[in-house]
């Protein structure tokens, strides 16, 4: 094929031929690197014209009609998602209208022409998301961030779990707050826990066990065998170090809590078949189906082949015979270690269960939203997903992100991408499963990178991340079906927005009611002052920081800068050096804002310059994100701590400990202090009055 054809073909999968650099200047990508792509991705082939597309979605503002190609005269029948049913005859060439009623939902167009059919899906679609009444009638909410497995208390085995996460619920609740925002709870690898990533799950539709507390399963509690074993000095000083370390210890959680719910399983074996639990698992599983199965028949299996061999890690470092969901030796273990499938499933129920508790303790406090997940951009190569559905991920790229000034040599996350080209030929069904997923038991939805719903960085293998580009994906379809899951399932939608955001998807977030992430080190204006709390948007979530940004404390004493030198990230040190140039700039206009507006007293110092980070300096910079005019304001427990340390430095694997680093204080200690408890009484009355804190 020639150079221009090669080009076309690029163009019509979706692979751009440039983009906007960091210094918003168009770079082009080269025909190499669009090649490469293209040769990931599993293109149409081909075929006889159909008449119809395999689905529509027809959305609010669109008159509900049906184009029909091809000639000849049409039967055609409409079954809607009630079962009601339409029909009549349509010739080909012509634009047929559909019923004007309607509803919203999924309904099921059938178009015959002698021995020939054809199906299209009509997917309806509303204007907005949902939106909590409490938002609807201008009410200012605040929330906690967490990063679950950062929590410590008295109980739990070494990382925060979801008994935890209900006793910071009451506390939350207690104080004034609507919500919890959660980092994501996928599915990670049980048999190699210290993959622990919470954004490179192996699902996204399953839970991870991990969060399980054992102590408030019943039949851990019923067992003999579980109560002597937990009763050991040596079991106990293993539980007291993983609950007294400063970062998790995931080898010695998992060895710990896996030995005690299979021995409360074999307790749980024991019950009989009409006991109202086994007749509660036996439902979940048969709701779960063949994704429940799948997930459970992976980890029984990861499980087994690691004790076997430890180089047995993701499924592509298996031996060949089990790379394949539905090869004969995958089936043959399933047959042949039924109990330890149906053992991954409890889990996932007991996961379920508990996690459903945590949002009826909100819903008890009158919290809405309540809980907040975190839905990740991708799932790890290694994990459930691609193992079972190899054709919907392009195996041979990664995502992640261009080169800028924070990241100068760019992104690989090392997560598969979806194939757009497969998730359109399914009528986007992948993506419907997984937010229908994703809203169980909770109140909104946090979509991480927002933008892979119009476009992902794509990083061809064995390329580093300058070496990609932008594959587009069906923007107009993914939101509106959001919107339609978002309605039924009562399910706020938070977009993280954060980077480059083309203008494009602001305005489709806006349009559908999608809230924004705006977070403080980043909103200043044209001419470098902080924007004034009272003209931050309504529609989105205002933070201090994020999961990959550091602490109020590791911003203000350049700590994260300093850390990444020492890592190695940024090895130009004329960029470095203008990193610390840009934050003493940010530094000080950040603190003549808040003189401006009242946050800091009048007497405190106006040179950022000689000002060293403290109470007052933390609690100003919160009492201003606490004034925005921002709906929902997320804060952060590292913040009340004072913390420096960031849970993740992007950009690192194993020269940082990310995703291990623990709060500083226990839950109990934390709601005990006298100082905390006034900072946040003071936050929730600032979110609460008229004009801000004013």
């Amino acid at each position: 094929m020639d150079i221009g054809k090669l080009e076309q073909a690029a163009a019509r999968a979706g692979i751009s031929a440039e983009f906007i650099n960091a210094r918003g200047e168009v770079q082009p990508v080269s025909l190499a690197t669009r090649v490469a792509l293209l040769a990931t991705m599993s293109l149409p082939v081909a075929t006889e014209p159909a008449p119809l597309p395999g689905y529509l979605v027809l959305h609010h503002r669109r008159q509900q009609r049906l184009a029909v190609a091809g000639s000849g005269d049409y039967q055609w029948q409409l079954t809607t998602e009630q079962g009601k049913q339409h029909s009549g005859e349509v010739t080909g060439g012509q634009t047929l209208a559909l019923p004007g009623n309607l509803a919203h939902g999924y309904h099921q167009f059938l178009l015959s022409q002698g021995q020939k059919q054809w199906h299209c899906q009509l997917i309806v679609t509303p204007r907005r998301c949902y939106q909590p009444p409490a938002l609807a009638e201008g009410k200012k909410l605040w929330g906690a961030c967490i990063q679950l497995y950062t929590l410590r208390s008295a109980a739990n085995w070494g990382m925060g779990d979801f008994s935890d996460l209900q006793r910071l619920t009451d506390e939350i609740a207690r104080h004034g707050g609507a919500f919890i925002g959660l980092n994501p709870i996928h599915a990670l690898y049980p048999a190699q826990p210290e993959d622990a990533s919470p954004y490179s799950p192996s699902s996204r539709r399953w839970l991870n066990v991990l969060y399980i507390d054992v102590n408030a399963v019943a039949d851990f509690q019923r067992s003999k065998a579980a109560q002597q074993w937990w009763q050991q000095p040596e079991v106990q000083s293993r539980l007291q170090a993983a609950r007294d370390s400063d970062w998790v210890d995931y080898e010695s959680v998992s060895a710990l809590k896996l030995t005690a719910l299979d021995l409360a399983w074999q307790q749980f074996c024991l019950r009989d078949a009409t006991d109202a639990d086994c007749r509660r698992f036996e439902e979940f599983i048969h709701r779960g189906g063949e994704s429940l199965f799948n997930q459970a028949c992976f980890d029984a299996l990861h499980s087994a082949l690691k004790r076997e061999d430890p180089r047995n890690s993701g499924w592509p470092q298996w031996p060949e015979a089990w790379r394949q969901r539905d090869s004969l030796a995958v089936q043959e273990f399933c047959q042949q270690h039924p109990q330890q499938v149906r053992f991954w499933q409890w889990l996932q129920w007991l996961a379920a269960v508990q996690f459903d508790a945590c949002w009826q303790r909100c819903r008890k406090h009158g919290m809405s939203p309540g809980l907040y997940r975190d839905l990740a951009v991708g799932v790890g190569a290694g994990g459930v997903e691609t193992w079972c559905d190899p054709e919907l991920y392009c195996l041979q790229a990664a995502t992640g992100a261009p080169p800028d000034i924070l990241g100068p040599q760019g992104q690989n996350w090392g997560l598969p991408p979806m194939d757009p080209h497969i998730l359109t030929a399914r009528a986007c069904q992948p993506f419907i499963e997984l937010l229908r997923a994703s809203m169980a038991s909770c109140g909104a939805l946090r979509i991480d990178h927002v933008m892979s719903l119009m476009r992902l960085w794509w990083v061809p293998q064995g390329e580093t991340a300058d070496r990609g580009a932008y594959v587009a994906y069906p923007l107009d379809d993914l939101i509106a079906i959001l919107a339609l899951e978002s309605q039924r399932n009562r399910c706020m939608i938070i977009g993280e927005d954060l980077g480059t955001v083309p203008l494009e998807i602001i305005r489709k977030l806006h349009e559908y009611g999608i809230f924004s992430w705006k977070v403080l080190y980043f909103e200043q204006q044209a001419d470098g002052s902080y924007r004034a709390p009272a003209d931050w948007p309504r529609q989105s979530m205002a933070c201090a920081s994020t999961h990959d940004l550091p602490t109020l404390r590791g911003f203000w004493s350049t700590g994260d800068l300093a850390l990444g030198e020492q890592l190695g990230l940024y090895p130009d040190k004329l960029i470095l050096s203008r990193l610390y140039s840009q934050r003493a700039q940010q530094k000080q206009a950040l603190l003549n804002a808040l003189h401006r507006y009242g946050c800091i007293p009048k007497s405190s110092g106006k040179r950022a310059g000689t000002m060293a980070m403290s109470v007052m300096l933390s609690r100003g910079m919160q009492r201003y994100i606490a004034d925005s005019n921002s709906a929902l304001l997320g804060l952060r427990p590292e913040d009340w701590l004072d913390m420096a340390h960031p849970v993740n430095v992007p950009g690192t694997s194993d020269s940082y400990p990310n995703w291990r680093r623990k709060l500083s204080m226990t839950l109990e200690e934390m709601f005990a202090d006298r100082r905390i408890n006034r900072l946040i009484n003071e936050l929730n009355r600032r979110r609460r009055a008229p004009n801000g804190g004013k």
